[in-house]
């Protein structure tokens, strides 16, 4: 894999992972890595509304909502078992495995556009997708990770996406390297994705080689987030911020779950208020 930034932190020895409790977690941490959609910054709208948009700009009428949705979610599956991280292996422009996926999405819904009007819808989607413009920052997401930085730990993205949400869209969006994170891991940059671990690997090896015991992962998807990292011996925690029915399930198989990153930071800083308030025993 390449790409990868070098913190320059120097790996030592750790304890094994202790259990998922904010007890002690944070003064042995020196990582955490965060997932994107759904745990900093969320979708406004639905897919159709863009897709809509974009064919009304090359005068066509809007497509059914329903069927654009459903289309999209069978053409990227395919073209992500076709040509997995955004077509990495195969040095695939990123513009054109989108391109191969709109059209497809299009064609499953039951459009057919003429080369020309095609064009023109997909320069608009893939611009506004490329843009901040359907996404929206959770609030206490930039909050959460200054105070992480604040107290010395390094904070790394660790995100199913290509290189357009490491340049364009997170910055645009006010979430900043440097001031908000550290580096970042994206699938579309590195040629490996969630679930498969050595995504998380590679999170480790950027902040420095931290040990999988001082780092914490925060995501929103068992599958992707929370196995692939425990697996590894990292803690993780995942948030449900819109009360979804499988958190439930989540929770009674003894998942930490929290509804969002507030939560996430009261929990941490518990621990470190529990330190703080300790005695010191004269030696």
């Amino acid at each position: 894999m390449s790409n990868r930034i070098q913190l320059g932190y120097h790996r030592h020895s750790s304890p094994s992972p202790a259990s998922m409790s904010s007890s002690s977690l944070l003064s042995k941490l020196r990582l955490v890595t965060v997932d994107v959609t759904g745990t900093l910054i969320a979708y406004r709208g639905q897919l159709g509304d863009y897709y809509c948009l974009a064919a009304k700009s090359a005068g066509m009428p809007c497509p059914d909502y329903a069927r654009v949705h459903q289309g999209f979610k069978l053409a990227y599956a395919d073209m992500s078992r076709r040509h997995p991280c955004f077509g990495h292996a195969a040095a695939m422009p990123t513009a054109e495995w989108w391109k191969a996926c709109v059209r497809d999405s299009f064609a499953r819904a039951g459009y057919d556009y003429d080369d020309g009007t095609f064009e023109r819808i997909f320069r608009r989607i893939y611009a506004t997708f490329g843009s901040s413009a359907p996404y929206s920052v959770f609030p206490d997401a930039r909050p959460f990770l200054r105070w992480l930085r604040g107290r010395g730990l390094a904070v790394g993205i660790v995100s199913n996406a290509e290189y357009r949400y490491r340049d364009v869209v997170l910055p645009a969006l006010g979430l900043n390297q440097g001031s908000e994170w550290d580096f970042g891991v994206f699938s579309g940059v590195v040629g490996v994705e969630k679930p498969d671990p050595r995504i998380y690997e590679a999170a480790l090896e950027a902040a420095g080689g931290v040990a999988p015991a001082e780092a914490l992962h925060i995501g929103d998807s068992l599958r992707k987030d929370y196995a692939p990292a425990r697996s590894l011996g990292m803690h993780a925690l995942l948030l449900d911020r819109f009360g979804t029915a499988e958190a439930e399930s989540w929770r009674r198989s003894g998942t930490p779950v929290l509804p969002d990153l507030a939560a996430a930071r009261e929990w941490l800083a518990g621990d470190a208020k529990e330190e703080a308030a300790a005695p010191v025993t004269a030696r």
